[in-house]
């Protein structure tokens, strides 16, 4: 493990999902924690997408901004909000240049899968028919999101094109939660690692699924034909159960035709980004940004 972040691992909560209702309490706490990122430069809205029900988000909005992301937050589906993800959101639209439309999608197990799935379906609809009242082309529209919003916005472009929804130009995936076989290298070992471990791996799909079986709009890994999807930057984290299940589905990128960066931060854990002033972390960050506006700008 990176020695910077190894000194900050016995501040971050147990890794453990048995009670989501204190899972969040303990989330929106490292969130406060998180220093601030500099929103002087940029508009902060947060709006109601009309749906079934209405979804909220909270829209950062830089000047002069080029092209637009729905933007994910993680949390194991079972955690986060628009509170939480703001020094996140935040940092990536000053970061990219970007619009970030944050989403706060409806939580497990109160609500199941597709619950969040729908509501961040909803917004990407949402967005590309307001995208002239944010001044961006409705053409340079982006998904992403970290973990657990990382798989959301994977099945958000895999839903986009199966039925012929607004057109996603990007796919901006970090660490994301693809797969609920557990059946990796990483996902079978990484049984201790800080944060996100096998068994809260375990315990955010049992959440997120309950009974039902998992399609690949809740599981993309499961899809089986990944052509026509767009272009993706995959970050994966050294020890996180989903590195490998991100690896693979990255490569299955690649042979479906589909251009991917794919960056694996060695000596890093699932989250540790929040880690502001280790390197590594700032390094990590900074990349995401860079990669989005890179996108963007094509």
């Amino acid at each position: 493990m990176d020695p910077e972040l190894e000194a900050f691992v016995s501040l971050f909560p147990k890794a453990d999902l048995t009670d989501p209702v204190a899972e969040r309490r303990n989330l929106a706490d490292l969130a406060a924690a998180v220093p601030a990122a500099d929103t002087s430069d940029m508009l902060i809205e947060d709006r109601m997408v009309p749906a079934d029900p209405d979804v909220p988000v909270r829209i950062y909005r830089p000047h002069q901004a080029q092209g637009a992301i729905v933007w994910l937050h993680g949390g194991g589906f079972v955690m986060g909000d628009l509170d939480t993800e703001q020094p996140w959101a935040a940092r990536l639209a000053d970061g990219s240049g970007a619009v970030v439309i944050s989403v706060g999608y409806r939580l497990a197990p109160e609500h199941r899968c597709p619950a969040a799935l729908d509501d961040a379906c909803a917004v990407l609809t949402w967005a590309a028919e307001h995208a002239a009242e944010f001044g961006v082309d409705p053409g340079r529209i982006a998904v992403g999101g970290h973990s657990a919003g990382g798989g959301l916005a994977a099945a958000v472009a895999l839903r986009a094109r199966d039925e012929q929804g607004p057109s996603v130009c990007f796919q901006l995936l970090n660490q994301p939660q693809l797969d609920d076989r557990q059946e990796t290298w990483s996902a079978r070992h990484f049984t201790d690692t800080p944060w996100m471990n096998r068994d809260k791996v375990t315990a955010s799909w049992g959440h997120y699924l309950g009974s039902a079986a998992a399609s690949p709009y809740a599981a993309p890994a499961r899809a089986a034909d990944l052509t026509g999807l767009p272009p993706a930057y995959i970050a994966t984290a050294e020890l996180c159960p989903n590195r490998d299940e991100d690896i693979t589905y990255a490569l299955r990128l690649l042979q479906a035709g589909v251009p991917v960066e794919l960056h694996q931060w060695p000596g890093t854990f699932h989250g540790s980004q929040a880690i502001l002033s280790a390197e590594v972390s700032q390094r990590q960050n900074a990349e995401l940004g860079a990669a989005l506006r890179r996108a963007l700008a094509e």
